[in-house]
């Protein structure tokens, strides 16, 4: 994203943690468990490597084309696998705005240099809609985590609801920042 460098570091940060702890858990899950969490794993790892500053790297123009192609292809995978629930609806709209995020990206890179910025509706209305969710999730997380003081884990099987609520939470700040950014 273009953006200033230290919001775009500390989103590389903040994503490639997230999309790291995905992976890890990708070890100890199976079935729609395991699927949930490769999303995130994806949805992360893909996130941190938009955010990169492009003063450190610039990627090139095809990029944000392979950018809309995997979340492109993982937002019909979403679309033909059975509907589980209110997340699977979230990361759906997730990845439909990566999608928009990458072609916002690659006709503004293309023709300007900088970021297009989209469509100003669209883009207020996923930041609108990122703003509730982040909201509403750490309301949620914030009882739990008083609870939680001093749990020690000890296997990533052990790994608290929390846990998953703090990284969802944590990417979508994430987004809210891209689509602001944007």
């Amino acid at each position: 994203m273009h953006g200033p460098a230290v919001s775009g570091w500390l989103l590389v940060a903040l994503c490639g943690g997230t999309g790291t702890y995905g992976l890890i858990q990708l070890r100890t899950r199976s079935g729609p468990t395991r699927e949930a969490v490769g999303g995130e794993a994806l949805m992360g790892c893909g996130m941190a490597a938009m955010a990169v500053p492009t003063a450190a790297f610039a990627p090139p123009d095809w990029a944000w084309t392979v950018y809309a192609v995997v979340y492109g292809g993982a937002a019909v995978a979403a679309l033909r696998a059975p509907p589980r629930g209110v997340h699977h609806l979230h990361h759906l709209i997730g990845l439909l705005a990566m999608v928009y995020m990458a072609i916002a990206m690659a006709y503004g890179d293309a023709h300007s240099g900088h970021a297009a910025g989209g469509l100003p509706a669209l883009t207020g209305a996923l930041a609108v809609y990122y703003a509730g969710y982040v909201l509403a999730f750490a309301a949620r997380l914030a009882p739990r985590a008083a609870q939680k003081v001093g749990t020690v884990l000890i296997e990533p099987s052990d790994v608290p609801p929390e846990m998953l609520t703090a990284c969802r939470l944590a990417m979508g700040v994430a987004m809210l920042a891209m689509l602001l950014m944007l």
